[in-house]
Order: C-alpha cells, then sequence, then structure tokens
C-alpha cells in the first residue's frame, strides 16, 4: 500500500484491469495508484464540482453516520458532501451525521490550528501509507491536517520539502513549522510538525511527542536520537479571517471550534 483515500475524496479514473481494479488520480495532489473499483462510486460532472466546493471535514478521531438501511464508520479528514450540519448527499443516498464536522472555508491556516488538528492523532499507530484515524505515516498524516487547515501538501515528504520557505536554525522554528529528516544516503524520508518548546509531532511507530533540536529528534525513551535533521520549511500563509455565510451556520463553527 502507498496511500490510503479517505471517505469523500474525488479522484479521476485513469484506466480499469478487469472488473476489480482501477487506477486513480487524486483530484488534490495528483497521486497516482490502483484502487478495488467496489471502494469507490461513480459521480457525474455536476456532482464532482459540487462535492469539491461544497462539503465539510470530520473532526472526530472515529465516528458513525447513520443511513436509512446502515451505519458508516468515518474518521478525521473525511468528507461529507454537500453537509447541512446535520445530513450529506451522496449519490442518492443521504445520511445523518451528529459528530463534529467543519467547512474548510472557516478554518483559519494558523500554527495554533495545525496543532489542534495534528493532535487529534495523537497514539494513533503507525501504517505504511495510512492517512486515517486508525493507522498513519508521517506524510500522510501531515498532508491530511495541512489540507484540512487549506494548504495542499503533496503525498511524500521528499515532495512535501520543496513546498514553502527555508528556516535557518531550529531556534527560529515556529509552532506549525515542517521538519524534515533524513536517512544514512541523505534522502528526505521524514517529516514532523515543529511544536512550542522544542518538541516535534511526529509518526515513529505511533503518534508521538519528542524533543527537537539542531541533530533531529531525540527519543527519551530510547535515550538516544532516531532521525536526523535536514532543514526545516515554513509553509502556512499568512492569516485570513474568513466570515460564514449565516447566522445558523456561524452558531454551528462555533460549537465545533469550540470542541477543540
Amino acid at each position: 500500500m502507498i496511500s490510503q483515500m479517505l471517505f469523500g475524496e474525488t479522484v479521476e479514473i485513469l484506466e480499469t484491469k478487469g472488473r476489480q481494479w482501477a487506477r486513480v488520480r487524486f483530484s488534490d495532489d495528483n497521486f497516482i495508484g490502483w484502487v478495488a473499483l467496489h471502494q469507490i462510486e461513480p459521480i457525474t460532472p455536476t456532482e464532482w464540482t459540487a462535492y469539491q466546493q461544497q462539503f465539510a471535514f470530520v473532526l472526530d478521531p472515529w465516528n458513525t453516520v447513520r443511513h436509512d438501511q446502515f451505519f458508516l464508520p468515518l474518521g478525521l479528514g473525511a468528507r461529507l458532501p454537500l453537509f447541512d450540519g446535520i445530513r450529506f448527499q451522496l449519490g442518492e443516498k443521504s445520511f445523518t451525521f451528529s459528530g463534529q464536522a467543519v467547512f474548510p472555508q472557516d478554518i483559519q491556516s494558523s500554527g495554533d490550528m495545525i496543532l489542534k488538528l495534528a493532535r487529534r492523532y495523537m497514539n494513533v499507530p503507525f501504517l505504511w501509507g495510512g492517512r486515517s484515524s486508525m493507522g498513519v505515516d508521517s506524510p500522510g498524516m501531515i498532508q491530511v491536517v495541512y489540507r484540512m487547515a487549506g494548504i495542499n501538501l503533496p503525498r511524500e515528504s521528499f515532495q512535501q520539502v520543496l513546498i514553502g520557505e527555508t528556516v535557518d536554525f531550529a531556534e527560529q522554528a515556529q509552532p506549525g513549522d515542517l521538519a524534515f529528516f533524513e536517512n544514512r544516503l541523505e534522502r528526505i524520508t521524514h517529516t514532523g510538525i515543529v511544536l512550542p518548546e522544542g518538541q516535534v509531532l511526529h509518526v515513529y511507530g505511533k503518534v508521538r511527542v519528542d524533543t527537537l533540536d539542531h541533530y533531529g529528534i531525540y527519543n527519551h525513551e530510547l535515550e538516544k536520537y532516531t532521525h536526523k535533521l535536514r532543514i526545516i520549511r515554513r509553509v502556512m500563509p499568512s492569516v485570513k479571517s474568513s466570515q460564514p455565510k449565516n447566522a445558523e451556520q456561524n452558531t454551528l463553527i462555533g460549537k465545533q471550534i469550540e470542541l477543540f
């Protein structure tokens, strides 16, 4: 497995193989891979446009949505197409969602928001190629977190390192910056989110917090450095304020943000 699709994400089918597999390209980052055909739902061009523009992100690490005939499990970062605060639509099926969700236009791209979203993954186990709250790798978690905050990043660490501006010294890093680490072959293979007070949130066995300095990540449990720091990049734009569309939405979003 090289990556995961989350519920509500859209892809373009490039080719099919028999009746079981489809080669697809992600709409957000152009990432290409194979998925099982029974795990994707065909939509019309009109629906594709609507789903791209009108949706909410799930904020719960794990929750279920209800259909008249079944329940559907959803996790952090999943998308609710055409969500109205209670219900969302997928094709002709209507679902009810009673958990925490937020519209992307109502999340500010700030270091504080990045940390609040990222901390929701704490202790989620490592899974190669994972992007869900059941299992993640570092670049996968970071891609979903930043996407929820309105910033599109590539899927892999060696691609993410090309985004943003360089922070010259580790001591100058700000919460929400991205720290990149190299292996013995000097290849970028790991990414972490900078936290206050010289710490970093990353995935090493599980989502965890360790010490960060100019050498790299120091694991106090193992009493050694586990990752060598290569560079720190700042990818967050200037904070832009946005107003909800109406009073009802304002009340909904206010309640969701207060739950962080």
